[in-house]
This record gives C-alpha cells, sequence and structure tokens, in this order.
C-alpha cells in the first residue's frame, strides 16, 4: 500500500537528515506517474489526508496561505504538486530551498527535525495533493474515523 511505502520512506528520510545527510532514489518517480496517496469517498476523505489537512495549517499555511494557495510569503503548493514529485517535495520539506533572484530573496526553512512536520510528512503531502489534483476543495474536509493504525503511528513517531 502507499501508505505504508510513503511512511518507511519519510521516516529513513527523518533518520538520515538527523545525521546530517539525505538519501534520495536515484531516479525519482514524477508527479503524474504516483498513484493517489488519498482517499475520498461519499465526500469523506481518509484519515490521513483530513490528518495533513490540520497539519498543514497547524506548520505550513503561515507561509503558504490557507488551502495551499500560497501568499506573498510562499508559493502555491497547489499549482507546485501538479509539477513535483514526492521525492521532490520530501527534499524541500526536509533540507528547505532558496530562491535567489535580483527582484527577491525567498526562503523555506528545514523542517527535517521538526517532528510535527516530519512525523506527519505522508499525511501532509496527500492533502497536498487531493488539492492539486482537484479532488478536495478549499475548507476543513468531512473525514472517516482515526484508524488505529494511525493513533498508533502517531504516539511512536511523537514518543508517547
Amino acid at each position: 500500500m502507499m501508505r505504508t511505502y510513503l511512511l518507511g520512506r519519510a521516516l529513513w528520510l527523518c533518520l538520515f537528515a538527523a545525521a546530517g545527510f539525505v538519501c534520495f532514489d536515484a531516479a525519482p518517480a514524477t508527479a503524474q506517474e504516483e498513484e493517489k496517496p488519498y482517499s475520498i469517498t461519499d465526500g469523506k476523505v481518509d484519515w490521513y489526508t483530513y490528518s495533513g489537512y490540520r497539519r498543514y495549517h497547524g506548520e505550513c499555511h503561515v507561509c503558504h496561505g490557507p488551502d495551499g494557495l500560497g501568499s506573498s510569503f510562499g508559493p502555491s503548493l497547489v499549482n507546485s504538486l501538479k509539477t513535483l514529485s514526492y521525492d521532490e517535495y520530501l527534499e524541500v520539506v526536509v533540507n528547505g530551498r532558496q530562491n535567489v533572484s535580483q527582484a527577491s530573496h525567498r526562503a523555506m526553512p528545514a523542517f527535517g527535525m521538526n517532528p510535527n512536520v516530519m512525523c506527519f510528512v505522508d499525511d501532509i503531502y496527500a492533502y497536498l495533493k487531493a488539492r492539486s489534483d482537484g479532488a478536495l476543495g478549499r475548507g476543513r474536509p468531512e473525514h472517516g474515523p482515526k484508524p488505529d493504525e494511525a493513533r498508533e503511528r502517531d504516539n511512536a513517531c511523537l514518543g508517547f
């Protein structure tokens, strides 16, 4: 299942980031080739996508705007994820990014050591990908119940 694959990769990336280096696949998939990391049934998103909505609005929306639409501080992630692969997304989240030109200087900090981001990096990706694909509109999504697997994952990652 995609969720287990993504979570395993995110945890390894977090561990590598903590050690001071990051390892990525030699040939990352393009955004168009990736399996959808979200599920929407009868207008309700899966728990992980809802968790991504919550975490995005807790950590990312300050710069990237509500619902991933961008602001004067950060670009629209709804547009960015139309072309960014999962690997490229992870690299930016873990290591940050600087875009410098004569007209502007934009910098995204590295979040590789922030457990409030890294423990939920796949959930945030699922939420933003659903927004980018047009499968999820603006605002707080309705969601299904939190699975025991998610509760165990959250507690283990956050050290509870």
